[in-house]
């Protein structure tokens, strides 16, 4: 299986969490990192933003990826969610394997 990280977005730290909590649960994901204060700025409905947002970054397989997005999106308070699926090309075996192993 091939290994993926899915970046998102969220608008704070709880609806982070409450997202990250619920996919590891539901093994969509292995694991779940969130990072708090980033500052993001994007053209939204013909405006300018700048906001403050909470990142997370979920480790799964490729099997898994649409079904974790669409769960990402069922949770998600925004219109259109910040979800992006990245392949891992490399990296520690075991870790890569683990990630396999948590989310069948």
């Amino acid at each position: 299986m091939k290994p993926y990280l899915i970046y998102i977005t969220a608008p704070d730290r709880a609806e982070a969490e409450k997202i990250a909590e619920t996919v590891v649960t539901e093994h969509l994901a292995a694991c779940a990192t969130v990072f708090d204060g980033v500052r993001s700025f994007f053209h939204w409905k013909g405006k300018l933003c700048r906001e403050e947002e909470t990142v997370v970054i979920l480790k799964t397989i490729e099997a898994r990826s649409a079904e974790l997005t669409a769960r990402i999106k069922e949770l998600h308070s925004y219109e259109c969610p910040c979800i992006a699926a990245l392949p891992i090309e490399g990296g520690n075996k075991e870790f890569l394997d683990w990630i396999e192993e948590s989310t069948r």
